[in-house]
């Protein structure tokens, strides 16, 4: 079978996906279907945090997939109950709901505020304020609060309730919250669009804010949390604590699992029959994120992340210095973009063509979001390719 001819027939044509046909993974390397081998610094977009086929990961959903695959959620189950008590006891909230993707994830952040102003006697406030250049899914609700417009385009109209202000700019958040808005919807670090970073007590101002004006703050750590920072969450490098808070990608390394977290005030607006999921929180996919939260916290994992960011960033300023087509470099433990002043795309494919795997977000900037396993030898190698990328289609 060739595999891309009959994916290209048969599969929606959703993607521009890059022309390789991957069959195989290991740690921090995958293969593709003519054997060759990519070091890979995407990670699923920022999901195999534990690198490929990890095998205490294997083993766990082997053992799991000979006990109970799936019961609906109308029973209780002992993986899931075991990852809730997990997550609330290393996080700020009381309560946790289970999805299948972070798109999932965020519908629930967002019907759970608006459910909860209606509960506790104002039905007026409903608006969500986000922020430009955001990006929180792909459903109807998440497109809405995204604020890109090449995600919303061609879906008008969509979902009314939803404003926007650019990010790290308290003054204008402060005049979009007005008596209709319910709930600021941010993420901490924004990913998709361009690996941003808050501003010094940029989110603590908005905390502020939020508290001021009695709306609820909803943190979308769907790309940021699992220790993609450094951090379990993102918001502990920030001092700052949500109402609600978004996860997924990476908390299953690579299954499907989404889960919204919330304090117990918000979450009481959640009763039986006002939210569920047929497939979110299966014993396969909690017993799996359950070991993938226990490897990063007890072997040492996560501890190594911001050592292993820093060096990632100071070797890329390295390159910066000898390479004018990289203007800046930013990013915070192993979610790092590499800002340019030409479009990224073919130095993408050229990494590619040397056997690294990147990508590219708002045209011209550079992401890397390796697995948090990932060696010094591997940084220093994909440094090596990018040197040679940039020196031969941008002349030194």
């Amino acid at each position: 079978m060739n595999i891309k001819q009959t994916a290209d027939r048969h599969i929606a044509n959703t993607y521009a996906r890059y022309p390789l046909a991957l069959v195989k993974g290991q740690g921090c390397t995958v293969w593709d279907d003519q054997g060759r081998a990519y070091v890979d610094f995407l990670a699923g977009i920022a999901v195999c945090n534990l690198g490929h086929s990890h095998p205490r990961l294997v083993e766990t959903l082997t053992e799991q997939a000979r006990t109970l695959w799936h019961v609906s959620n109308l029973f209780y189950t002992q993986p899931q109950a075991e990852l809730a008590v997990w997550l609330t006891e290393h996080s700020f909230a009381d309560r946790v709901f289970f999805a299948n993707s972070g798109a999932e994830a965020n519908e629930a952040a967002i019907k759970l505020a608006r459910r909860y102003f209606k509960e506790n006697g104002s039905p007026e406030r409903y608006r969500i304020v986000s922020m430009q250049q955001s990006f929180h899914g792909r459903t109807m609700a998440t497109l809405s609060a995204t604020g890109q417009e090449k995600v919303r385009k061609g879906y008008d109209p969509i979902l009314e309730g939803f404003d926007f202000v650019p990010f790290n700019d308290i003054e204008d958040l402060s005049c979009a919250i007005g008596p209709a808005t319910c709930a600021v919807m941010l993420e901490p670090i924004q990913g998709e669009g361009g690996v941003v970073i808050p501003e010094r007590d940029y989110l603590a101002q908005v905390r502020q804010l939020c508290d001021e004006k009695g709306c609820l703050l909803i943190f979308d750590e769907v790309q940021t949390g699992v220790g993609r920072t450094g951090k379990l969450f993102a918001y502990e490098h920030f001092g700052v604590r949500p109402d609600i808070l978004t996860l997924a990608k990476a908390l299953g390394n690579g299954l499907p699992i989404g889960a919204m977290l919330a304090t117990e005030r918000a979450a009481a607006a959640f009763v039986p029959g006002a939210h569920a999921s047929t497939f979110g929180g299966t014993p396969l996919v909690t017993a799996v994120a359950l070991e993938v939260l226990k490897l990063l916290t007890e072997e040492g994992i996560l501890d190594q992340v911001e050592e292993k960011g820093a060096y990632l960033r100071a070797r890329l300023a390295d390159l910066k210095k000898k390479h004018p087509v990289i203007q800046s470099v930013r990013g915070k433990g192993l979610l790092i973009g590499a800002q340019l002043d030409v479009p990224g795309a073919s130095i993408v494919n050229a990494c590619m063509e040397r056997g690294y795997l990147i990508n590219c977000v708002q045209e011209k900037i550079l992401r890397f979001a390796p697995p948090l396993i990932v060696s010094r030898d591997e940084i220093d190698g994909l440094i090596e390719c990018i040197d040679e990328v940039l020196s031969v289609k941008c002349k030194v």
